[in-house]
């Protein structure tokens, strides 16, 4: 039976952090990485965002060079089950033992009854990106379902790039449940002066695909025609392997602060795992900084770091050019306090819930390169309840 002291399933970016953890603790040892994804590691958010409006950023910048630590990749397998007890796993018809498993299998698209194929695009992958932007090329007449990070990014993507856009959303307004009305309003101008057609109050219950394209069959019996649709509806964390292993999941694999699952030798990372944040209380997060720290996290814990995971994540959106980033619940029917450096361009909004802060909205926060007001989003929220509205509503960190 082959032996690897490290086994990564899922070939995420989890899994590229968690390789790259590994090697700053243990250089030597063997790293197995086993993902069903045709690709290796790669950079998720390029996918909806810089590779349709940055001319500079082409393909080969996605993947992160995940085989510079050494590890074995092996890509488009599936792994059947794991034995924590056993400390093996079967993928692709062989057994492999471990010394240390980490789960970072993420999540996959919620569906409709549409099935994917040429014209319907349920998107999540890089592959996803590539069949998608080949559709692209001849500018057809396309309907997104979802108005949530996924399906906002997509549609501003896509009419950047000569497509006619159609937006479908369940709710009455684009992002009405996440950002104060104000916002919101002024996040929608955006699209309807790109061109998009938002279509609201709407859910999609079902479609049928041909050769000359799709229809879509609303849940009030309406009917939507489109050249392609692509469909960002969240995604379901990919737990099955967990269960079926006997490991505690509740919305996602159970993990200690140390991001280890109720089996010892067994960690879960990304948006698979339910962890406990030491700011924002238990919960599972499907953003990239996240998979990063995280990852990077857990690859040191399977060596031995017994370092606790502490950090809390944020979490980011750009359409159009505008950015936003968050840290915490953004939830419109909480009471907002609005703090602007330059009126609805720059600024901060926070969530509170009585007298406390859940949720830091930095609306207009420039780039990566902005740490600062993330630091300031976290003491809000280490202390919620410290600041009063009238302190709040002078305290812009954007």
């Amino acid at each position: 039976m082959t032996r690897y002291e490290y086994v990564i399933v899922g070939a995420g970016m989890v899994a590229d952090a968690a390789a790259k953890g590994i090697r700053e603790l243990d250089p030597d040892s063997a790293v197995l990485v086993l993902g069903d994804d045709p690709d290796e590691p790669y950079t998720r958010p390029a996918l909806s965002k810089l590779l349709w409006t940055d001319p500079s950023f082409t393909e080969d910048k996605v993947p992160l060079g995940t085989e510079a630590t050494g590890a074995e990749i092996r890509t488009g397998v599936t792994v059947e089950s794991f034995d924590p007890e056993a400390k093996t796993v079967t993928a692709g018809g062989e057994t492999i033992e471990y010394g240390a498993l980490l789960l970072a299998t993420g999540g996959s698209p919620k569906t409709l009854d549409l099935p994917a194929g040429d014209r319907v695009v349920y998107f999540r992958t890089f592959a996803d990106y590539r069949h998608l932007r080949a559709l692209a090329e001849d500018q057809p007449a396309v309907v997104v379902v979802g108005g949530s990070y996924i399906g906002t990014e997509i549609a501003a993507a896509l009419v950047q790039n000569g497509c006619r856009v159609t937006l479908v959303i369940p709710d009455s307004g684009l992002r009405e449940g996440v950002l104060p009305a104000d916002l919101a309003s002024r996040f929608q101008s955006w699209f309807e002066d790109a061109g998009v057609e938002i279509v609201t109050d709407t859910r999609i219950a079902s479609g049928e695909a041909s050769e000359d394209g799709v229809v879509l069959t609303t849940e009030d019996g309406r009917t939507l025609e489109a050249d392609v649709v692509v469909l960002g509806l969240g995604i379901t964390p990919n737990t099955r392997l967990a269960e079926e292993a006997g490991l505690a999941v509740d919305d996602g694999v159970v993990v200690d602060e140390h991001l280890r699952t109720s089996s010892p030798s067994v960690y879960a990372a990304g948006d698979v795992a339910s962890y406990p944040d030491a700011l924002l209380g238990r919960r599972r997060i499907e953003h990239v900084d996240l998979a990063r720290k995280q990852g990077r996290a857990a690859g040191r814990a399977m060596v031995g770091d017994e370092t606790p995971f502490t950090y809390t994540p944020y979490f980011y959106s750009m359409v159009f050019g505008h950015r936003y980033e968050a840290i915490g619940t953004l939830d419109a029917s909480l009471d907002v306090v609005e703090a602007w450096a330059e009126p609805q361009e720059k600024g901060t909004v926070y969530y509170l819930d009585g007298d406390a802060v859940q949720g830091v909205l930095l609306w207009g926060n420039s780039s990566d390169a902005e740490p600062d007001a993330r630091d300031g989003a976290r003491a809000v929220l280490a202390e919620p309840a410290r600041w009063s509205k009238a302190e709040l509503a002078e305290r812009s960190l954007a």
